[in-house]
């Protein structure tokens, strides 16, 4: 049986405008809110976002969404069925943490598959103020994708805020 890729598309824009199945979160451990791309769909997504988290907090993550995992919440008033929250790593120079970026991207594809989704959308994990260097969180993004990017996924969209992410990412799409 052979394996359909989905298509990969690069956007800039705001995340919490896009009209997907699934749009990812690059949470925080806590998954109750925070800045950047995380507050932006707590506030558009509105409280029934928070609302699932905390019951996710009460439960099975009682300390916290680990680096590297993903889990999924309603959308709440985001124009999609659902939020996958992931917790990418803080970048360091002295420790490799490739394999957590990677495993947020993965996670979050796995996740959608078993949500029978057909659309998602990713923000650019940890590129912000966790500081991973753009051009090689573009990088991973996108190889990550590219190998684990199954039906019934069609479309896995990055949404770039600022145009060095998406000269960023469409070099690493190109290569």
């Amino acid at each position: 049986m052979t394996s359909t890729r989905a298509r990969i598309v690069l956007v800039r824009g705001d995340i919490t405008e896009q009209t997907v199945d699934v749009i990812v979160n690059a949470a925080n451990s806590s998954l109750l809110g925070g800045g950047g791309v995380d507050g932006a769909i707590h506030r558009r997504g509105g409280p029934a976002i928070l609302a699932e988290c905390r019951e996710l907090r009460a439960s099975q993550y009682g300390k916290g969404l680990r680096t590297g995992q993903a889990v999924v919440t309603t959308a709440g008033r985001l124009p999609a069925r659902h939020v996958i929250h992931t917790v990418g790593p803080v970048w360091s120079k002295t420790e490799d943490r490739s394999a957590l970026l990677a495993s947020c991207y993965r996670e979050s594809l796995a996740l959608a598959r078993t949500l029978g989704a057909e659309t998602i959308a990713f923000p650019a994990i940890s590129t912000g103020i966790y500081g991973w260097p753009i051009g090689n969180g573009a990088d991973i993004a996108i190889t990550t994708a590219r190998s684990h990017g199954d039906a019934p996924l069609r479309e896995i969209r990055f949404v770039l805020f600022d145009e060095p992410a998406y000269e960023a990412f469409e070099r690493a799409l190109t290569t």
